[in-house]
């Protein structure tokens, strides 16, 4: 699923972090990365915040980003180019295939959501964090707040008459309620757990702008949406246009937009 879009998230690389600047600014603080600091990087997409790290951590640290999924990783490496202090590996969010320990920060910019089982992930995490060792992610906030996304969910869903994401696929509003994602980091063994919420708003010239960044990026809905035939696609694009019908400005559409970051510390 993840693979079939990482061309168009090497793509929108530059879009994509510009997009996602506060909650990273937000991430660095909480973790404060220095340099000599040992960096993981999860579920990295493209690379952007691990790249960004890179220059805090220098000299003597190092940044290593990893995603599941191959073509991702090919994505990351590409933009890494020759910086010595990148490293780029494919590495299972669920399963770190990475000493205990090993780790003082990790990081992972909506990814965790996407996690079949988020209760192994967040062990995985503190199992890599050295003691005093920082955690920050980012999340998707609940549907309601975030319609530059749900509204397509939603168009698809009323259209196909079957749940988005299908079952067993976890969606991008899986760890939304604030108090779940706390309490999947406490259960790991983690302290000082604390949860901010980012507004991180899109904006699009138009439909077929925003319609494109949205179906192009999200997995499991490109997934869908490649299966579909041409009438099911334009009842859903038509669908999708009707409920961003108030959205629309003289400036083209701004579709509110809310992450969640948390932030904890290995004991």
């Amino acid at each position: 699923m993840w693979s079939a879009v990482a061309g168009s998230w090497a793509e929108y690389a530059d879009d994509t972090d510009a997009r996602h600047a506060p909650e990273t600014a937000a991430m660095l603080a909480a973790t404060a990365p220095v340099p000599g600091d040992h960096v993981l990087e999860l579920a990295a997409g493209a690379g952007g915040l691990g790249l960004e790290v890179a220059d805090l951590v220098a000299p003597g640290g190092r940044v290593v980003i990893s995603d599941v999924a191959v073509e991702m990783t090919a994505a990351a490496r590409a933009r890494a180019g020759t910086r010595e202090a990148v490293e780029v590996r494919t590495l299972d969010i669920e399963s770190i295939a990475e000493p205990d320990s090993s780790y003082d920060v990790v990081l992972c910019r909506h990814g965790l959501q996407f996690a079949v089982d988020p209760s192994a992930a967040s062990r995985e995490i503190a199992r890599v964090l050295r003691p005093g060792g920082r955690l920050a992610a980012s999340v998707w906030g609940p549907a309601a707040a975030n319609p530059w996304l749900s509204v397509v969910m939603e168009a698809v869903q009323s259209v196909l008459g079957r749940p988005v994401p299908p079952p067993g696929i976890p969606g991008p509003f899986a760890l939304s309620q604030a108090g779940h994602l706390a309490g999947l980091l406490e259960a790991a063994g983690l302290a000082r757990v604390a949860v901010s919420e980012i507004s991180e708003p899109l904006t699009a010239a138009d439909f077929d702008g925003w319609w494109t960044w949205t179906t192009r990026l999200a997995g499991p809905l490109t997934k869908i949406l490649s299966s579909l035939d041409e009438q099911a696609t334009t009842a859903i694009r038509e669908r999708a246009r009707a409920s961003l019908a108030d959205r629309v400005t003289e400036h083209g559409y701004h579709l509110p937009g809310l992450a969640l970051v948390v932030s904890a510390r290995r004991p």
